[in-house]
């Protein structure tokens, strides 16, 4: 998680997980010395439970605004998305149990209610030193956040540092505009990338070659990686059924 602090208020990038939300009052109020209260806005770059979980709580507790981009429809909506929603929360638990961290609650809404909605270029209310980028191929409505004057620039899930290498993450939806947003970014060639899972990463030529080379050329969703292990699945037993068959 990332606050922009001013003197008179905070702006979270990005809308976390139900979890973090003791550790960031915490962190504003013993670290910063500041009341709860000073968030006023939190940003959501996509709906992922790590990005997304936190953000109608948070509001309810502090009064802040929520902002996300400007979409008709909702990412998890439909039967579809109800069941794109449980699976993301089972990775996030997954995920979670891996890293050794304790058993929390991490539910939230599938349809986010945001109070501000942006597109491309425009500059976020209340903090008109930041602007929106729309940046999908994550997912279909991904967001960075770009401060000009300090060249500093949130990427959120475009990429993700594992083993001091950056890569696409999971899922990729849009194949097509995920190498977009990856040379949209690398033409920025900000002072300051950072990405959610990975802190401040250095995206140089030989960083950005090399998501390219191993991004997906195809979408990469739940329900085509589900599909991929039916099929290996079925596979290996059909083969163990054909060696197992005496021979006549």
């Amino acid at each position: 998680m990332y606050l922009a602090e001013y003197p008179d208020k905070l702006m979270l990038l990005d809308g976390a997980s139900r979890a973090d939300i003791p550790h960031l009052k915490d962190f504003i109020e013993h670290q910063l010395n500041r009341r709860f209260s000073d968030l006023k806005l939190v940003v959501v770059t996509h709906m992922h439970p790590d990005h997304a979980g936190a953000a109608h709580k948070l509001r309810d507790l502090t009064g802040c605004k929520v902002l996300s981009a400007k979409r008709d429809t909702h990412w998890y909506g439909g039967i579809d998305g109800w069941l794109m929603h449980l699976t993301d929360l089972i990775l996030a638990r997954w995920m979670a149990n891996r890293m050794r961290k304790p058993k929390r609650n991490l539910w939230y809404p599938r349809k986010l209610r945001p109070d501000i909605e942006l597109v491309d270029g425009e500059c976020i209310p209340g903090f008109t030193d930041w602007q929106i980028l729309e940046t999908p191929g994550h997912t279909d409505r991904d967001l960075s956040v770009y401060h000009s004057e300090q060249d500093v620039l949130y990427v959120a899930d475009l990429m993700v540092q594992v083993k001091r290498h950056l890569i696409a993450p999971f899922p990729i939806f849009h194949p097509n505009q995920y190498r977009y947003s990856l040379q949209r970014v690398f033409e920025m060639n900000a002072n300051c990338l950072l990405a959610a899972h990975g802190g401040e990463v250095v995206f140089d030529e030989e960083a950005y070659q090399h998501i390219v080379n191993t991004a997906p050329t195809r979408p990469i969703t739940h329900l085509r990686v589900i599909k991929i292990k039916m099929k290996g699945l079925v596979r290996s037993v059909l083969r163990r059924k054909k060696s197992e068959k005496p021979d006549e």
